[in-house]
């Protein structure tokens, strides 16, 4: 659910991919499976790593973006055979560059719609946050505003070296979201927070590197090969174990009060009760390589 079928491709070892894509074109989703224009209306494509290869969506541009992400989304988590989703920006300029301005004046002109306008993304964001398979932002171009929090919602975040990041909002006297800021703290912590956002300037991708902002930066002609490599590398390793790894990190990252023990318990027990933790003991034995599908 994320590039088009031009934009799939190989890194560091050949594999064979095969892609589907809408007519749809700017915020793009894929999804990954074994191997086997920056504007401000913007779009999201989404690729999802499958056994078979590569599933392309684009999501329309505007306020039918949000709607169709989250379906997108909600597709990709009852898709067994869907393992990593990709989300990055359509076109070659931008990954998000950020919220249509010009709509903030019939959209966002009070706290009341303000709350409105936020409640639409809301979902969005927290599905992909929440999502219990990995996913992974490649960024290009320009990350504004909430393109920031969405590629901190996801779980990897790799850009170019052409990347900007910035969160304009002391810039149009808007309080950046409670949720948004929380991610994005994870990530850098305080200091560096209060930099992005009191400055709301602009930052390089080796700053953000720096910060801990984006896990690494590639030139700009390697992106796509390299993401499509690492996800394809996930997308073969047991579903059930990347779950675990998910549920088991994001609950420590929870005030202890807070944090579900029990459902990381029960998630480790569902894999040592799996048959793919069976099919790994034998394809050990044997000499092979498992070939896992997630039950």
């Amino acid at each position: 659910m994320i590039p088009s079928s031009d934009e799939v491709g190989t890194a560091r070892a050949p594999a064979r991919t095969t892609s589907r894509a809408t007519a749809w074109s700017s915020l793009t989703t894929t999804t990954t499976r074994p191997r086997g224009s920056a504007a401000t209306s913007w779009r999201i494509t989404s690729s999802a790593m499958t056994p078979s290869g590569l599933k392309t969506t684009r999501t329309p541009r505007g306020a039918g973006m949000t709607v169709r992400a989250l379906e997108v989304v909600q597709e990709f988590a009852r898709d067994d055979s869907a393992r990593v989703l990709i989300v990055t920006g359509a076109g070659d300029k931008a990954f998000v560059s950020g919220a249509d301005i010009s709509e903030f004046e019939s959209k966002r002109n009070n706290a009341e719609a303000a709350a409105e306008y936020a409640a639409i993304s809301q979902r969005m964001f927290q599905a992909i946050r929440e999502v219990e398979k990995p996913t992974i932002a490649m960024i290009h171009g320009f990350c504004f505003g909430g393109g920031v929090a969405l590629a901190a919602a996801c779980d990897i975040r790799v850009c170019s070296d052409d990347a900007l990041f910035s969160i304009p909002a002391a810039k149009l006297g808007i309080g950046y979201r409670v949720d948004f800021t929380r991610w994005i703290m994870e990530l850098v912590g305080p200091a560096y927070a209060k930099e992005i956002l009191y400055t709301a300037r602009r930052f390089t991708a080796p700053e953000a590197h720096h910060m801990g902002l984006v896990n690494r930066v590639l030139p700009k002609a390697e992106l796509h090969n390299y993401v499509l490599s690492d996800a394809h590398l996930m997308a073969e390793n047991a579903p059930l174990s990347l779950r675990v790894s998910k549920i088991v990190i994001g609950e420590n990252l929870k005030d202890g009060a807070e944090r579900d023990l029990a459902k990381c318990e029960r998630a480790i027990a569902a894999c040592m009760e799996s048959e793919d933790y069976k099919n790994a003991r034998r394809a050990f034995m044997e000499k092979r390589k498992p070939v896992f599908t997630g039950r």
